[in-house]
Order: C-alpha cells, then structure tokens, then sequence
C-alpha cells in the first residue's frame, strides 16, 4: 500500500537521514491527529527500513479525559502489534517547582519519558531515535512566535527536523494533509479541547494569524514558511561555522581548578608518586570566565562580531532567552572604548576591559561542606583546607621544602632546598640567569613562606639601597593584565614578595657570600609559559 503522504515522508526521512537500519525508534503519541498518523507511517515503514519501533505516552496529569486518552493509544498500539509504555507525570506541580511554564513543564517531562524508555529498552548495536509528531503547521506558527518575539535567524527557522536524537518525520505535512491521510486509512484519534482554547499564544496565533493569512493572503501559508525555514536554516549552519572560527581566534577560556600538593619529594618522583598529596586531586575542569582579544574582535565583520559576543554569553549562562541585542551592543561599545570601565550583565556576569582584552566574568556559587562563595571567574581557588594551606589566608601555600606545587591552569613549582657548595659560586654575578629558575639565601626570610595570591600591601624590594615598589604597580607598570595579575601565585614572605614568576625578584633575597642555604624555586609548564 503506497500513496504520495507515505512517499513524500520516506523522502524527507531520508533527505534528513532520520532513521537508518538497527536504529530503535520511540515515538511520542498522544492520541491526536498528528501522533496517530506518525505512528501509522513509522508502523508502515518499520520492516522496509529496518528499525524497532515503540510507543511512549504520557499523562501529564492535567485533563480529565487524559485516561481515555491513554487507553485509545494503547489499544491502537495492540492493534498495530508495537509496544507500549505508559507514563504519567504531574506537570503542573513540576512546573511550580522548577519554575517553568506549563508547556516547558511538559516538554520536558515527555522528554525524559522518552530517554527512561530508550535506556531500558535499548540493545545492543542500535542507535536511539526520538520520533515526535510536528507538522509545518506548528512550524509556521513557531516562525511568528519568534518573529513577534524579535529572534535572529536561528529563531526564525523555526522547528528543525533533526536535533541530535530527536527527530520530526512529518515536518513536511500540512495539518490538513494529515487530516486526509487518516480519513483515507479510516484511523480515529482524540481531540484535545485545550487546542480550540486561546489560553495559549501558539493556538491565537493559529487560529487568528495564520487561518487569515491562508485565506485572504496566499494559500500554502505554512508549505511557503517551511521552505524559508529552510533557506534560513542553511544560512544559520554557514553562521555558526563562521562564528566557531571566529571564536577560537578571538576568544580564550578561562577554567579554575584545585591545587595538587607533592610534599617531601621533587621533579620527576614526586610527579610519579602516588601518596603524599597535600591538597587533593584536581578537579573536573570548569569554564567559568572567556578573556576576548578584543582588537583582533573588532576587525571582523560586524555580523560576525555581534555573534561572537553572543556565543560568548550563551556559554557563560544557563539560558539564552535573558540575552538581548542590547546587551551586545554594551559588550561592543565596551570593546570599543579606551580606559577601564565595567558592565554588569544577566546571570551575574561582569565584563570589563584591561588593555586589549575584554573579559566576561561569572560569579558562581560553589558547593561544598562550608557552602562557600568562589570567585572561580577570576581565576582565584579555594582548595579544600591541608596542612599546606594556610589557615586564614585564601590561595595560600606554606613552603616546606623540598616539595612540588602544581595549578592547573598556571603551571608547577619544583622547590628544594640545597647547600652553597653545591655549585653556586661566590661571587653574586656568577649566578646563571633564568627566567623560570630562580635562587634565593634561605636564611633571609623571616616568616612563613607561602606560595600565594596577590594581597593588598605587598611590595617587592627593587635595588641594593631596599627602595621598595608596590607589586601592584609593578603588575601595572609591565601591563600584566588584571585577571592574570589576581590568579597569579607569588612567593612571599609575609608582605615581601620574593618573585612575581615570570618577571622579578626581590633585591631583599638575592644570593650572595653569606648565603649558606639557598631556596631553589623551578616553574614548570602553565599558562603564561613557563619553561626550564
């Protein structure tokens, strides 16, 4: 039994490459028109193609009749020899809950419904496929949903038909071809009353939009609408190419994670023990902030550039539906302009610039024992309390060498102690000069020496007569950036900082003829690229 509906479906399921063979195919059926013709095709097609099919209904628990409706799709199902899950939900109550609407509620539900099926029921060597009955009537009035809402082109084209697993075999079909493939194959289906109710905004623009536009504008509304979709669709997928390249030239993630203490060893033994671990593993990596090469940004098409803001904010938050044009433009001016000033956007993100970079900041809030705030966005972490750290002073590291400190995201500092005779000469200027090595007498530092974050009141001592320099504007005086400059760890004695890595020590803690002890302090490896 073939005829044009049916052809006309197995096309667009292959354009798509829906379902291949060995797949497993559950399909949402409500019991209205659109599910029972879904069914009915999928049904036809199953042993040509190839694919097991199940069936998936859910009673949200909300109409009174939701029970016949139930008991119509199961019925149906027996007929047609497909199996059948019931699921009931209450989506009213899960909507309070999580604070959704009703229909996001629901959507969600069902969804879940579909993935508990396909876990339990999934064999071996099959691939999962989630068939669910939209038609391009509900693609049409989605379009305008969208339009009225001021939504870009990914929001204009609308309903796709393949989103990852879930799939919309009858996205091709007019609501009224639907209506003559089940009179044609004598098939009944429920009515659902809340679908002739305004309650909803999709049902007034159904019944009030897109019922005059077919009548008194141009017949074929909702076939001429999906051919746009698909037009936009293209463009958007060309876009987002673009904009992903776009994105990995301009834009650095920024990730925070724990600290890995190595005591009591050093170099390639400690990085192959296993015990003696003072802080812990490292943790999962968390993109928690993006730094924007902000002129390198503003050199690209400003199609592009807004695009790349946006992708910026989207990962950066939970939701897209709080990002408005407006916020982009603010992100644009704020790339554009000279000096510092900062934005406060949704979700508690803050952007700022520092020099050429603009940074996008997220304060989150995170979960342990204490329930702690960490500002894990600007590069500061909070280990779990270790004999190592501390007590009382955030990103704190007492030095007891020899041991290994290593941070992700930054690098490893390889520390030992060792005697004057071994190698060092006398005189101060036969020292060896490395950028990321350096010696220091251990027997000038007077209190505990922590490797640390930047604190208010730190100073370095910058020549032989101990005139001193503040290290934060020694920070700004070799244009470190701001976010580096409050991630960055500094060896510090007390408020004497003994090195800024990378760049200077202090004249304080300079080897010389008295030295008997000297601290080695190797960085390995890291983000600002530290090399032996």
């Amino acid at each position: 039994m073939t005829d044009h509906t049916y052809t006309k479906v197995k096309q667009y399921i292959d354009r798509y490459h829906m379902i291949k063979a060995q797949d497993l195919v559950v399909a949402g059926v409500s019991g209205g028109a659109d599910s029972v013709c879904l069914l009915h095709l999928l049904w036809r097609m199953r042993r040509e193609r190839g694919f097991r099919l199940l069936v998936v209904h859910v009673d949200h628990g909300v109409r009174t009749e939701s029970g016949e409706d139930a008991a119509y799709v199961e019925a149906l199902c027996r007929k047609l020899e497909v199996p059948f899950y019931l699921r009931k939900v209450d989506m009213n109550g899960y909507a309070l809950r999580m604070g959704l609407s009703p229909e996001e509620a629901g959507r969600e539900l069902r969804y879940q419904a579909f993935a508990e099926v396909l876990e339990a029921q999934i064999r071996e060597g099959e691939s999962c496929r989630i068939a669910v009955a939209h038609n391009s009537n509900d693609r049409a009035e989605t379009m305008l949903f969208h339009l009225f809402r001021g939504s870009g082109i990914k929001g204009l084209s609308s309903i796709q038909p393949v989103r990852e697993v879930v799939i919309r075999p009858i996205l091709c079909l007019e609501r009224a071809e639907i209506e003559q493939y089940l009179q044609k194959n004598r098939l009944s289906y429920c009515r659902d009353r809340t679908n002739e109710e305004d309650t909803y905004t999709r049902n007034r623009i159904r019944h009030h939009i897109l019922s005059y536009a077919q009548k008194e504008i141009c017949a074929g509304v909702a076939a001429h609408m999906g051919e746009l979709a698909e037009t936009l669709t293209e463009t958007e997928r060309y876009l987002a190419e673009q904009t992903r390249r776009v994105y990995e030239e301009c834009v650095e993630e920024i990730s925070s994670q724990k600290a890995v203490i190595f005591c009591g060893r050093s170099g390639t033994e400690a990085a192959g023990s296993s015990g003696n671990i003072g802080a812990g593993s490292a943790e999962d990596v968390q993109t928690v902030g993006l730094r924007i090469k902000s002129r390198a940004l503003s050199q690209v098409d400003p199609v592009l550039s807004k695009r790349v803001l946006l992708m910026c904010m989207e990962r950066l938050t939970p939701h897209r539906k709080d990002i408005t044009r407006q916020h982009i433009a603010e992100l644009e001016k704020l790339m554009d302009r000279d000096g510092s000033k900062e934005l406060s956007l949704p979700y508690g993100i803050r952007a700022y610039k520092e020099y050429d970079r603009l940074y996008l900041i997220r304060e989150m809030r995170k979960i342990g024992q204490e329930n702690k705030t960490a500002d894990l966005l600007a590069g500061r972490r909070q280990p779990d309390g270790e004999s190592s750290k501390e007590a009382g002073a955030s990103e704190s590291y007492r030095i007891e060498p020899p041991m290994e400190i290593f941070l992700p995201g930054e690098g490893t500092f390889v520390i030992t102690l060792l005697e004057k005779e071994a190698g060092f000469c006398e005189k101060e200027e036969n020292i060896p000069q490395n950028r990321y090595t350096k010696w220091f007498d251990y027997d000038k530092i007077t209190t505990s020496l922590l490797l640390r974050t930047r604190q208010q009141g730190d100073y370095l001592s910058i020549d032989a007569a101990m005139h001193t320099k503040s290290v934060k504007q020694y920070m700004i005086n070799e244009k470190i950036p701001k976010m580096q400059r409050d991630r960055m760890h500094l060896l510090a004695d007390g408020s004497h900082i003994l090195w800024v890595p990378g760049y200077r020590i202090s004249q304080g803690y300079k080897v010389d003829g008295s030295t008997e002890r000297i601290l080695q302090v190797r960085f390995r490896g890291g983000s600002n690229g530290g090399t032996n």
